[in-house]
């Protein structure tokens, strides 16, 4: 339990972390760590920026007079690593400056083609993520940043011929998942983004029993451990996605990378100004021609 306590507290609750309060009345504020942070990210010192992040800089601070954030800034120098670690500290790259570009426009237009490429992977990191579970591959971004499978039954596991029973419930939950506030919708699809990764370690863990002495009874974690930053209502939701058999949960999925695509279009958001974070929108000029990857075709139903 000691052992496990200041693991916790090391990694999870940053306890070691040395940081400065930065409230508005300190000699050194938050605003003034992120200036600093903006000049610093165009050259290539990365224990600097380090140091002003963990002492309290915004990652995506805008700045007042530049109108710019500094991960634009590392996109115009070219500067990989800085951005790598911008974006490791919640940087988003489909960020506008004061005229409307983003971060990938200002890597393209200093010619900085693998970069902006870098950036464009990292703005869909999350729906990239949920695709490769269900299709077992990425969009390329170039004709595309969506794979949307037309039905849940013919993605893992393999080989299931049924089409996908779109009843008045699962119609009412799709109605239910479009009502969601924009930031609502961002948990929740980060939620499924943990829940992914929890069933894929919970899949590697017990092929391993199978081999080893050592292992003497299911130690895999059954559901999301509760995350002390979140609410106690967001921590029990997370826990209720365990409960979602294969179908269910692929379902879930394909409904969030079509919700994700629809707002990201900009289409039925309650404002203009309403935005998805970095992690499930992106640049509309950039969308893909196709809706629902060819996991089923005519060829593949029952003859």
């Amino acid at each position: 339990p000691t052992k496990s306590e200041f693991i916790r507290a090391k990694y999870q609750m940053l306890a070691f972390v040395h940081k400065l309060p930065c409230r508005d009345d300190d000699g050194v504020t938050a605003k003034d760590l992120s200036k600093q942070l903006h000049s610093s990210v165009r050259t290539g010192n990365l224990e600097t920026c380090l140091r002003l992040l963990s002492l309290g800089a915004q990652a995506n601070f805008f700045h007042p007079e530049k109108g710019t954030t500094p991960l634009h800034v590392a996109a115009k120098a070219g500067q990989v690593l800085q951005a790598e670690l911008l974006v490791v500290y919640g940087a988003d790259p489909g960020a506008p400056d004061v005229n409307g570009r983003t971060p990938i426009d200002y890597a393209r237009q200093a010619s900085q083609h693998e970069l902006a490429e870098r950036l464009v992977e990292c703005q869909y990191e999350l729906t990239d993520r949920l695709a490769f579970y269900l299709c077992g591959r990425k969009p390329d971004h170039k004709n595309g940043h969506y794979i949307i499978p037309q039905m849940a039954d013919r993605v893992r596991p393999k080989c299931m011929s049924q089409s996908l029973d779109l009843s008045e419930l699962a119609k009412a939950a799709k109605k239910k998942l479009q009502a969601l506030s924009n930031h609502l919708f961002e948990e929740l699809a980060m939620d499924v983004y943990d829940e992914v990764d929890r069933r894929e370690n919970d899949a590697v863990w017990l092929t391993t029993q199978n081999h080893s002495t050592l292992v003497t009874e299911r130690s895999a974690v059954p559901f999301l451990p509760v995350n002390p930053e979140y609410s106690a209502t967001r921590n029990q939701g997370r826990q209720k996605l365990a409960r979602f058999n294969a179908r269910e949960f692929a379902t879930l999925i394909i409904d969030i990378l079509s919700e994700a695509k629809r707002r990201q279009q900009g289409k039925g958001l309650t404002s203009p100004t309403e935005v998805l974070d970095s992690s499930v929108h992106g640049p509309s000029d950039l969308d893909d021609q196709h809706d629902y990857d060819s996991v089923a075709s005519d060829e593949d139903t029952d003859q």
